[in-house]
């Protein structure tokens, strides 16, 4: 999975996770199709489903710094201790 998609994938699941957190939008529904009882389980679910979105962002996020790091002009590729590349 490239750089893009996870980083698509975890803003999405972010903000999808976070309104079903914030508004009683699952209750609602749940309550429509006489499955109210499960509401109160929902809290076992959205809260670890946001945590690992916003932790799936976090990590496309920090995967981009490190592709534009590696790629910038005069850095060496990824060597991890910032040295600088004298052969451009």
């Amino acid at each position: 999975m490239d750089n893009k998609t996870l980083l698509r994938t975890g803003i999405v699941g972010s903000i999808v996770a976070a309104i079903c957190c914030a508004t009683p939008i699952l209750v609602i529904l749940l309550g429509a199709v006489g499955l109210s009882a499960w509401a109160g389980w929902l809290d076992y679910v959205l809260i670890p489903t946001l945590i690992v979105f916003v932790g799936l962002t976090v990590y496309a996020l920090n995967q981009r710094k490190r592709a534009v790091q590696c790629c910038a002009p005069g850095t060496a590729p990824n060597t991890g201790n910032g040295e600088k590349n004298e052969h451009v």
